[in-house]
């Protein structure tokens, strides 16, 4: 499993990769951050960080769902996941999900930050990293322009390093919701690969842009909650407070 967290005031980062047994892969990033010099920490010397910072682990069988078997019963070949789970819009009907999960967030005080978790794509070979925990590619922000969390095709999503590209477009003064689809699109047209964005900019403004089939999104923000999972799939909803 690998994670990334990273804050925008003084670029500070943590994350982890090919980590195995750790519920949550976050907080040992988290910890990674807070607590070493070091930006990222792999295989089992992040295990055995994680030991140290006193972050349990649980058995193989907590992580492992009969749903995780089907999917590598089915997708026995790297490159028929690829084809199946990160194609573009339209080129199957892939019934299976993946489990990367992102999240930025922005404070009135203009500061940023941004998170990216994964269980990696199945049918990977034994070591591979993908795009997730690598600075740039699965996440990053800066309080002078706002922060991104990516997902899709790992090895596609590195090439371009798609976060910081996020990032860059916006520097040039596009709107995050112009920025991520610009950077889907080039993605796109060079690599053919597929993939999707959260983007938050130092200011609130909020977009989210996804050449796969789906992507499960949602916003918060000024008490109201925006959420979809298909293309042009807009619902809004209340948020719902301790006092309510």
């Amino acid at each position: 499993m690998d994670a990334i967290i990273m804050e925008g005031q003084h670029l500070k980062t943590g994350a982890v990769a090919g980590v195995k047994n750790i519920r949550n892969p976050i907080s040992l990033a988290r910890k990674v951050m807070d607590k070493t010099d070091h930006v990222m920490l792999v295989g089992e010397g992040a295990n055995l960080f994680a030991s140290k910072m006193g972050i349990s682990q649980v058995p193989k069988e907590e992580l492992v769902t009969q749903e995780n078997i089907k999917a590598w019963e089915h997708y026995y070949k790297f490159k028929l996941t690829v084809e199946d789970l990160f194609s573009n819009r339209g080129d199957n009907n892939n019934t299976y999900g993946h489990d990367t999960v992102g999240a930025v967030a922005v404070d009135i005080h203009g500061n940023v930050a941004c998170a990216t978790s994964t269980g990696g794509i199945t049918a990977k070979m034994v070591g591979r990293v993908g795009d997730s925990p690598i600075i740039g590619c699965g996440a990053y922000c800066d309080n002078a322009v706002g922060a991104v969390s990516t997902t899709g095709h790992g090895e596609s999503i590195m090439k371009v390093t798609l976060a910081r590209d996020v990032l860059y477009n916006m520097q040039q003064g596009m709107s995050s919701q112009a920025a991520a689809e610009k950077s889907l699109d080039y993605m796109t047209e060079r690599l053919a690969g597929a993939g999707g964005v959260v983007v938050v900019s130092n200011h609130g403004d909020i977009g989210y842009h996804f050449t796969t089939e789906r992507m499960a999104w949602a916003s918060a923000k000024d008490g109201i909650l925006n959420y979809g999972i298909n293309p042009k799939e807009t619902l809004t909803g209340k948020l719902l407070t301790e006092a309510s």
